[in-house]
């Protein structure tokens, strides 16, 4: 088995996230639920609601994007997998990504729907809620998976989003496969309870298949896809079937299983919580570019914590300090 040029190569929805300040009662009287991501299903929506929102900030998103960014930011080589439109959206998701350090060169999709977005409405609390139009993300084919990049990387890394629409879920399927040949380790994050509701059951065959290395959950998720409400029951039977299980708690921290061994760190201290966008994705990146570094679960999760800590003390999903330099000041 070759080394490996990349670090991680992530597929995903490829979303320009706008992200705005908001209010308890801007969410109640759109029957928004707080913290929570919710899709929506025509442009012509997605443009009221965008009329409603205050002055936003504009950044490439999506979750798995989120994580290889920060992964690049911490010194890693990256890449990343996901579809945009030939359209102005598009080339902000491309020019973004890429600015980031993120080797992205997915062909454009030519006519409707637009590049996704997601419209996220951030309270007083630091919490977000996002409202998502897929939009063109939803229509990536296994025909635009950069064959060599996924063979080339050593963990491939994908998000339960994109498993709902039926192209993308195939592509993502044909990618594990690549990996799997090519001997790398795969890493999947639930991504939200919603997602398990609708696909619980490929999520579970995948993982009794032991096509999942590394599985990514909050909680909620992990307790609703062990399908038991008693959280050490749900950390026990997820860790019998994959070689690691890791678990965000928010403020209480989070936990790793690895080959049979757990391990726990707490939430880094952080002054003000400002905007949780992108905690649990820049989680997964310091975990992950830990992972790949040869780091043991201590370490990794420590730099998990790092940089959830660093990304919800501002506004947005994107770091704003040097995070290769934060890591080696509180790692040493």
């Amino acid at each position: 088995m070759s080394q490996p040029s990349y670090h991680v190569v992530a597929i995903g929805n490829a979303i320009v996230d706008v992200l705005s300040q908001s209010t308890d009662a801007f969410l109640a009287e759109r029957a928004m639920t707080k913290g929570s991501m919710q899709l929506v299903f025509s442009p012509e929506e997605a443009d009221a609601l965008y009329a409603d929102m205050g002055p936003g900030t504009e950044a490439s998103g999506g979750s798995a994007a989120n994580t290889v960014a920060g992964i690049a930011a911490l010194g890693g080589q990256c890449g990343f997998i996901g579809q945009v439109a030939d359209d102005q959206l598009g080339q902000v998701f491309a020019h973004d990504i890429q600015a980031a350090g993120v080797r992205f060169g997915t062909a454009v999709r030519a006519g409707e729907p637009t590049t996704a977005r997601c419209l996220i409405f951030v309270t007083p609390d630091g919490q977000r809620t996002m409202n998502t139009f897929l939009g063109a993300s939803q229509f990536l084919p296994e025909a635009a998976l950069d064959r060599d990049l996924i063979a080339d990387a050593a963990i491939l890394y994908l998000e339960g989003y994109l498993w709902d629409p039926e192209e993308p879920r195939a592509a993502m399927r044909a990618a594990i496969a690549l990996a799997r040949d090519a001997g790398r380790k795969v890493a999947f994050t639930l991504s939200d309870v919603f997602c398990i509701s609708r696909h619980g059951d490929d999520f579970r065959k995948l993982i009794a298949d032991g096509q999942v290395d590394i599985l990514f959950a909050n909680e909620n998720e992990l307790v609703a896809l062990a399908q038991t409400e008693d959280f050490e029951a749900a950390v026990t039977q997820l860790s019998d079937q994959v070689p690691t299980l890791v678990v965000t708690r928010g403020e209480h921290g989070a936990l790793a299983v690895q080959d049979g061994e757990r391990t726990e760190v707490p939430a880094e201290p952080v002054e003000r919580v400002v905007d949780t966008t992108g905690a649990g994705d820049l989680f997964a990146a310091g975990f992950l570019h830990g992972q790949a570094q040869g780091w043991n679960a201590a370490r990794s999760l420590k730099l998990g914590a790092v940089c959830a800590a660093e990304i919800i003390s501002h506004f947005g999903a994107r770091a704003q300090v040097d995070l290769k330099q934060l890591a080696a000041d509180r790692l040493g």
